[in-house]
């Protein structure tokens, strides 16, 4: 399915098999990042303003990325935990 979406005063056609609701988040949060960049920067370079926006959003996946991972390896740890737990009941 193909969207027109608008970032940066540029318009662009995207693919994606997701819904308009889903494609609506992104790219709101793509902007949300946008205008802050904007704003703290005083940029208009639309260039720059994209390359920070995008560190940024790396940024937070990684930060999101490790919280997960953290939130695996406790999962984890508790399974093993409750493992010998019941294993020691038995």
């Amino acid at each position: 399915m193909n969207h027109r979406i608008r970032i940066l005063e540029q318009e662009f056609y995207v693919s994606s098999d997701s819904g308009d609701e889903y494609v609506s988040k992104v790219v709101d949060y793509v902007t949300v990042k946008v205008e802050e960049i904007r704003s703290k920067t005083g940029t208009t370079n639309t260039l720059k303003i994209a390359v920070l926006a995008a560190l940024n959003i790396a940024d937070d996946y990684f930060k999101l990325k490790g919280a997960e991972e953290d939130i695996h390896s406790e999962v984890e740890n508790k399974s093993e935990e409750l493992i010998k737990l019941i294993d020691e009941a038995i």
